[in-house]
C-alpha cells in the first residue's frame, strides 16, 4: 500500500512526460491525480487510530553491508501528511489548468515527481532513505521555480536549492555519526530510526560540545532551514514570489512541513536531553519569529510576499508548540501544521488566480476587486479568517492549543510574543483585504476581468470546507494522531516505537493449516 503511494506518482509523471498534446496532458494529469487521491483514502480504512504503533510497515534489506533498508511505515505523526500530500496533487493539477501554457507535460511530470519525494519523506523510517527523499524533493521544485517562475526565477531557484542543500549536509553528517554510534552499541551498522531511538547518546548539560548537543544542532539546522525558521528564512519569500501558484502552494503546504515533521520524528525522541536544555531558548526565538514575520508581512507591497512572510510567522507557532514540551503544545503545533497547510495553500492559489487575470502582484494596483470578483473575495476573506485564528476556523484551534502549551511550560517571554503575534496577524491580513477588495474600483482593472470559473470554485471550495471542518470538528482530525502525540509526550525521554503486526495474516495461516491437517 505505502510503496504504491510513493511510486505511483513517479509512474504517472513519466507517462505524462510523453503526452505532448497540452489538452490531452491536462486531462490525463487530472484523471491520474484524482485516482491517486481516491486510492490514498484507503488509508482511512486500513489505519488503526487507537494505537501509536507503526502500521503497514514494509522492510526490505537494501544495502546490507551498511545496514540500510527500504523501511517505510505510517503512524499518527505521518498519517495526515500522507493524506495532505495526496489531496494537494489534484488541487495543484486543476489550479494550473490554464495557468501553465508552456511545456505542459514537463510541468506535470515535475509535479508528480515532487509528490513521490514528499510522500517518501513522510513514510521513510530508515534515515538514509529519509535523507534521499528529503533531498530529492529539491530537484522538481527547483525546475518548477526555475522554468515556470517569474522574472527572477533563476536566482530564486538557485537560492532555494543552495540554502536547503547546505542544511541537509549537516543532516547527512549526523546520520552517519548515529550509524557509527549504533555500530558501537550493538555491533551492527543500522540506519533505522527505531535503532536510533534506543541509543543512549552522551550528554553533558554544561558542555556545548557533548555528542548529543552537536548531533542535535546538526538535525536542528537542517530542519530549521527547511521550515524557514528565522534567521534561516531568507530563501522563502523570493521562492514564493517567483514560483507559479501551484508551486507556492506545495512549498507552503508540504515542503515546509517536512522540516517540522522532522522535529517530531527525529529531534525530540533521539535527543531528549538536548531538547530539554535548549527548549526555552528555541521557544523565545520562535516567539520573536512570530512577531518578526508579522511585521515584515505588514511592510510588504507585494501580495505574494505578504502571504510568504505570514507563513514564516505561522510556522514559528509550530515550533513554539513543539518546544513547549507538553501535550497541549505538541497537539497545537501538530494541528497548526495542518491548518496552515490548508490556509496558506488556498491563499497562494487565490493570489495566483488574481495574477492570472491582471499580471500584477502589487497591492497598490488594487482597489475594489470585490466588485469585479465577488466569489473570490468571499473565499479569500473566509480563508484569511483562519489565518487570523478566528473561532470556528482551524487556525483558532491550533493557535489556542499552542498558547495553552506555552502557558503550561511557563515560557512567559515567548507567550507574550505569541499573543501579540495574534493581533499583528489580524492586522496584516485585514490590511491586505481592505487594500485589495474594498474601496473605489481601481482603473488598473480591465473591463473583461471575470470571476472564478467553476473549476477554480471547486478548488478553493475544498479548502473552505476544510477551514470550517477543522475548526468545528477538530477531534475528527486529531483522533488519527492523538495516540502518537500522547506517546511522544509521555515517553519522550525513553522513546520507542513498536511495529503493529497484521494479526489477520496469522489467523489466515492457522486456518489453512487446520484445513490441511498439519496444525
Amino acid at each position: 500500500m505505502l510503496s504504491v503511494l510513493i511510486f505511483l506518482p513517479l509512474v504517472f509523471g513519466v507517462v505524462l512526460l510523453f503526452v505532448k498534446n497540452p489538452i490531452l496532458c491536462r486531462k490525463w494529469a487530472g484523471f491520474f491525480s484524482v485516482f491517486y487521491f481516491l486510492f490514498a483514502l484507503l488509508l482511512f480504512y486500513l489505519f488503526d487510530s487507537q494505537t501509536e504503533e507503526l502500521q503497514l510497515v514494509e522492510q526490505v534489506s537494501w544495502i546490507p553491508a551498511l545496514g540500510i533498508k527500504y523501511f517505510i511505515g505510517v503512524d499518527g505523526l505521518s498519517f495526515w501528511f500522507v493524506i495532505l500530500t495526496a489531496f494537494l496533487l489534484p488541487i495543484c493539477v486543476f489550479a494550473s489548468w490554464k495557468l501553465i501554457q508552456e511545456k505542459v507535460s514537463s510541468f506535470f511530470c515535475c509535479l508528480f515527481l515532487m509528490n513521490t519525494s514528499v510522500m517518501g519523506t513522510f513514510l521513510a523510517l530508515d534515515t538514509v532513505l529519509f535523507y534521499i527523499f528529503f533531498e530529492s524533493s529539491l530537484v522538481p521544485l527547483y525546475f518548477i521555480i526555475g522554468i515556470w517562475g517569474g522574472k527572477e526565477r533563476i536566482y530564486a531557484a538557485f537560492k532555494f536549492f543552495i540554502y536547503t542543500a547546505f542544511g541537509s549536509l549537516f543532516l547527512l553528517a549526523a546520520v552517519v555519526a548515529l550509524m557509527n554510534l549504533t555500530h558501537q552499541a550493538t555491533g551492527q551498522l543500522s540506519a533505522s530510526v527505531l535503532d536510533f531511538y534506543r541509543l543512549d547518546l552522551p550528554f553533558v548539560s554544561d558542555s556545548f560540545l557533548s555528542t548529543q548537543n552537536i548531533l542535535f544542532f546538526c538535525f536542528f539546522l537542517a530542519f530549521a532551514i527547511k521550515l524557514s525558521f528565522v534567521p534561516f528564512h531568507t530563501w522563502l519569500p523570493l521562492a514564493h514570489v517567483e514560483a507559479p501558484a501551484p508551486g507556492s502552494a506545495l512549498l507552503a503546504a508540504v515542503i515546509l512541513k517536512m522540516g517540522s515533521y522532522g522535529f517530531l520524528r527525529f529531534l525530540l525522541p533521539i535527543f531528549p536531553q538536548s531538547v530539554e536544555l535548549f527548549a526555552p531558548f528555541i521557544s523565545l526565538l520562535a516567539g520573536m519569529g512570530i512577531v518578526y514575520g508579522a511585521f515584515m508581512a505588514l511592510a510588504q507591497k507585494n501580495m505574494k510576499k505578504l502571504v510568504a512572510y505570514s507563513s514564516i510567522s505561522h510556522m514559528a507557532y509550530v515550533l513554539l508548540g513543539i518546544f513547549s514540551l507538553n501535550f497541549y503544545g505538541l497537539t497545537g503545533g501538530f494541528y497548526q501544521m495542518l491548518t496552515h497547510a490548508v490556509s496558506s495553500a488556498a491563499l497562494f492559489l487565490m493570489v495566483g488566480m488574481i495574477y492570472e487575470r491582471t499580471h500584477s502582484l502589487n497591492i497598490s494596483d488594487y482597489r475594489g476587486l470585490a466588485k469585479k470578483m465577488p466569489i473570490l473575495a468571499i473565499f479569500f476573506i473566509i480563508v484569511s479568517l483562519s489565518a487570523m485564528a478566528l473561532p470556528s476556523t482551524g487556525g483558532f484551534i491550533s493557535e489556542f492549543f499552542v498558547l495553552i502549551g506555552t502557558f503550561v511550560s511557563k515560557q512567559w517571554g515567548a507567550l507574550v510574543l505569541a499573543l501579540s503575534g495574534v493581533v499583528f496577524g489580524a492586522t496584516y491580513m485585514l490590511y491586505l483585504i481592505h487594500r485589495v477588495f474594498f474601496g473605489e474600483t481601481s482603473s488598473f482593472f480591465k473591463d473583461s476581468i471575470v470571476d472564478l470559473s467553476n473549476r477554480e470554485k471547486g478548488v478553493i471550495l475544498s479548502f473552505v470546507l476544510l477551514v470550517f471542518g477543522m475548526g468545528i470538528f477538530p477531534m475528527s482530525f486529531l483522533k488519527y494522531s492523538i495516540s502518537s502525540l500522547k506517546h511522544l509526550d509521555k515517553h519522550r525521554m525513553n522513546y520507542e516505537l513498536n511495529i503493529k503486526r497484521l494479526e489477520f495474516k496469522a489467523q489466515h495461516i492457522e486456518k489453512m493449516l487446520k484445513k490441511s491437517g498439519k496444525y
